[in-house]
């Protein structure tokens, strides 16, 4: 019987009855396509992000020194009665509200400064655009000290004091 039903199922293929050949059905795989695809793109995004991410870091831990040294700057003529110098390093915005004049006045006013003592830098961005905070501990005369946050942004290249100093 196993041969008989061989030689049937031949003769049936041969009438026509069943294809003698036929080719595999081809799998198609979409979702594993698309996952790897999105895969990849995730991965490109990610390195994407960590790239920007060093380099934010780069930008601000190279701006460390230059926003300390502006600080320092400022300070330096502050405590020294150099009021003309003192206002070379402010920005745009706080030139505008203040004259020299104006700004020198501001700084004879009792208490004067007479020394200072930078503790803390901090550097963060605001919309792609660096800015720091530079934490100050301000001697008056007189002996008085107190804590005061100096705002600094860069501008034009060079890192500037900009709002209210005091």
């Amino acid at each position: 019987m196993p041969a008989r039903g061989r030689i049937g199922r031949l003769r049936s293929m041969l009438m026509g009855g069943e294809r003698a050949w036929s080719r595999p059905a081809r799998r198609r795989r979409p979702v594993r396509t698309g996952l790897l695809l999105g895969g990849f793109g995730l991965g490109l995004c990610l390195i994407g992000v960590a790239g920007l991410a060093v380099w934010n870091v780069q930008v601000l831990m190279q701006a460390n020194g230059p926003v300390r040294d502006t600080a320092d700057g400022f300070f330096r003529d502050v405590s020294a009665g150099d009021t003309d110098q003192a206002y070379e390093w402010l920005c745009s915005d706080t030139r505008k509200r203040w004259s020299a004049i104006g700004f020198g006045s501001w700084l004879r006013t009792p208490p004067q400064v007479t020394g200072y003592e930078i503790t803390d830098v901090s550097i963060s961005t605001l919309r792609g655009r660096p800015r720091a905070t530079v934490t100050v501990r301000v001697t008056r005369d007189g002996g008085a000290s107190e804590e005061r946050e100096l705002p600094v942004i860069q501008e034009n290249g060079k890192w500037r004091v900009c709002g209210d100093p005091f």
